[in-house]
């Protein structure tokens, strides 16, 4: 497990080592990303900001696995993504970490239950659906528990999402704008629980976010600027 007491105060959680990202264009090689060194303590709460096209997006991927840097790696907990195959990123992906999207990226076919115990059943939970049940109680959503996505508000799919990204207890949580298709009133709300869910779980957080507002209530704020760190 990546937060066993022996690795929490040995190592940062996360670590990203002069981390590049480029690709190709008609026009030549775009850098997206130089020279990225960064490292994350267990617990800590960090917001990732910059102007649209500064890199945020591309950072939070290639420190989830989610794609691999053109120069330089990101280890979790000592662990180098880029000596993993892509199964092998996934199964880390699975165990340790948790991810809430701008678009909330529900299963449109399946239940707000069925969403939030999708995770579970995938690691072979045999505990999945009352695990699920009481998380989506724990975010107001008890008497949802059969809808589907289509069936709800906005704010309550970024509920039912909350819940399914934190019922695996991840050790890290990657938001990458939570509350970008919400209304001010909901988004507040969403954060707020975001936070207690955090707190309550101990959870490293990872987000990106244009609102200052958001960012002020992390521990430490990175900026990015056309692909550098500030």
């Amino acid at each position: 497990m990546l937060n066993t007491p022996e690795t929490l105060n040995s190592q940062p959680i996360i670590a990203a080592q002069q981390l590049g990202k480029a690709v190709q264009t008609s026009e030549g090689t775009l850098h997206i990303l130089s020279s990225v060194d960064l490292s994350i303590k267990h617990g800590e709460t960090i917001a990732i900001v910059g102007e649209s096209g500064s890199g945020k997006s591309t950072l939070l991927g290639l420190l989830a696995g989610l794609d691999l840097p053109t120069s330089g790696r990101v280890l979790i907990n000592d662990i180098d993504l880029n000596q993993l195959n892509e199964d092998g990123r996934a199964a880390l992906r699975n165990q340790a970490i948790g991810f809430v999207f701008q678009s909330f990226q529900l299963l449109p076919s399946l239940t707000a239950l069925e969403n939030v115990m999708l995770p579970l059943e995938l690691a072979g939970d045999r505990q999945a659906e009352s695990a699920a049940k009481n998380l989506l109680q724990r975010v107001g959503l008890g008497h949802r528990l059969n809808h589907t996505p289509k069936q709800l508000s906005g704010g309550e799919q970024q509920r039912v999402a909350l819940a399914r990204a934190f019922v695996t207890r991840p050790a890290i949580l990657f938001a990458d704008e939570p509350t970008g298709n919400l209304d001010s009133k909901t988004g507040a709300s969403i954060i707020d629980l975001l936070f207690e869910l955090n707190h309550e779980q101990h959870t490293t957080l990872i987000l990106v976010t244009h609102d200052a507002h958001l960012a002020a209530r992390c521990q430490r704020t990175i900026a990015l600027e056309a692909g550098h760190l500030l």
